[in-house]
């Protein structure tokens, strides 16, 4: 479970980590990544520089249930990574249909190589 410092909620939120300034993304089979750091010229209205995390799984993916358990699964892996995080950095996963077939280990695979890449990026 992601702690509430940790959840990436509003809809606004959402959008700039979507299509904002400074947006990145990388997708496997799996999953679609979007990441943005915040950099000193933005201001973060919180007060807070927490990582956070948000999950899009549509209906492509499947039935409620088929939903929910990808959500969990998903949920469980980002918690394990989000002490990696960069402080600031606000990161939507979003489950492509296939997501509904995996496991938590391919999941977590998945969501690891992604962020890698996107994360090595900003060092490079």
């Amino acid at each position: 479970m992601l702690p509430a410092r940790h959840r990436l909620t509003d809809r606004a939120d959402f959008a700039a980590t979507i299509r904002g300034r400074g947006a990145k993304r990388h997708g496997s089979r799996l999953l679609v990544v979007h990441a943005r750091v915040a950099d000193s010229t933005q201001t973060d209205a919180r007060g807070d520089d927490s990582p956070r995390v948000g999950l899009v799984v549509s209906k492509a993916v499947g039935n409620a249930v088929t939903r929910t358990r990808v959500k969990r699964r998903l949920r469980a892996q980002a918690a394990e990574l989000i002490g990696g995080l960069p402080a600031g950095a606000d990161v939507v996963i979003r489950a492509n249909p296939a997501a509904a077939a995996a496991d938590s280990h391919e999941l977590g695979d998945a969501l690891r190589h992604c962020l890698r890449h996107l994360l090595d990026g900003d060092r490079a």
